[in-house]
């Protein structure tokens, strides 16, 4: 019989990607894990609304046996089966997001037996995870590098608190992923950003917040920057924020994003989310800070060795380096060079 591995979810900071990460592994490789002290480092430890409609999804994607799987749950024991495709829905009743869980389930769709298809319900922009138009337009380009990738359809957008978004994802299986090189930066080409304003809030919000990137961008040339209003029909709520993705003439794609806040000015919005990107441009980072983390999971499970220049290490990507290097039997090493770090991967 299989052993059980056993992770500490207190380790490295003790919040939910632990989990997340543990979880996927343990599908790909078909390994029972445990994950006790779930989230002990946040204010309310254990499983919430999010993490349950996760572990609930990947259950059903692979026949899990589960225990533990409630509100509050500090305790969980997963052990999966084989992979199946097919049609899955995923209803998070709150403002969770979408792209965590899309985190969680991408990995084993893209090995399931058959094309898979998600319906997923929650938050499309909130605070505290990747907007899912970063998912599209600077994960999806960096996931392509490594030979997978998956159709997307926005049908509707959340927002915080109410939730309530809607996306279409499919997915079409592979036989292996590939290592991947990227450590080679190159020279800015192009930066595109999409800001934009929902509800009751007028369209020159979204204006307000592009003119805050333009003016902490003004040394760049080809900033394009759309401003507009959903439509009432996409994005019934009132919300605003920015999208921006920078690409180099090597093949680099990386992102910042912002979410307007109340008690924040609309230009102090863009700034931030500019200083973002003009953080990773500067340290000439082949992936972003918000990616870093999530491209280690494919890092492990390439075949062939990858590597990755990136900038400071983050505390995600701690976290799941140190869950992947238990789970995937593969070894990771970081080597600091001036202005960041180089994230080398045995692959598979």
């Amino acid at each position: 019989m299989t052993s059980v591995f056993e992770i500490d979810g207190s380790l490295l900071g003790g919040g939910g990607q632990i989990l997340r990460v543990a979880l996927s592994l343990s599908c790909l490789r078909q390994v029972p894990v445990r994950i006790y002290n779930i989230r002990a480092g946040r204010p309310k430890p254990g499983l919430m609304e999010q993490h349950l409609k996760g572990v609930e999804l990947l259950r059903k994607m692979c026949n899990a046996h589960v225990t533990g799987l409630h509100p509050g749950s500090c305790d969980l024991t997963f052990k999966p089966t084989k992979i199946k495709g097919g049609f899955y829905e995923c209803f998070i009743n709150t403002a969770g997001s979408i792209s965590l869980i899309l985190q969680v389930a991408i990995p084993c769709a893209i090995f399931a037996d058959c094309p898979v298809k998600f319906r997923i319900t929650g938050g499309t922009n909130v605070d505290m995870a990747p907007q899912v138009d970063y998912l599209t337009e600077v994960f999806r380009p960096v996931l392509e590098k490594f030979g997978a990738t998956f159709d997307f359809e926005l049908v509707r957008r959340g927002y915080y608190p109410r939730g309530g978004g809607e996306v279409i994802i499919k997915i079409r299986p592979i036989q292996h992923l590939t290592g991947i090189d990227l450590t080679k930066f190159g020279n800015i080409v192009s930066i595109n950003g999409w800001s934009f304003s929902s509800g009751t809030l007028p369209p020159c919000v979204s204006t307000r917040i592009a003119d805050g990137v333009k003016e902490t961008l003004s040394n760049f040339k080809n900033i394009n920057i759309e401003c507009y209003k959903e439509d009432e029909i996409i994005a019934p709520h009132s919300a605003s924020g920015i999208i921006l993705v920078a690409e180099t003439d090597t093949g680099c794609v990386i992102g910042a994003s912002g979410l307007g806040k109340k008690k924040e000015k609309l230009e102090v919005t863009g700034k931030k989310a500019a200083l973002d990107l003009l953080k990773s441009i500067e340290q000439e980072a082949c992936v972003d800070d918000y990616c870093q983390d999530q491209i280690v999971i494919f890092m492990a499970i390439a075949k062939g060795p990858s590597k990755v220049k990136i900038g400071g290490l983050t505390q995600h990507t701690k976290t799941a380096i140190f869950v992947v290097e238990i789970l995937a039997k593969v070894q990771f090493n970081v080597v600091p060079i001036q202005g960041g770090n180089i994230v080398h991967c045995t692959g598979s």
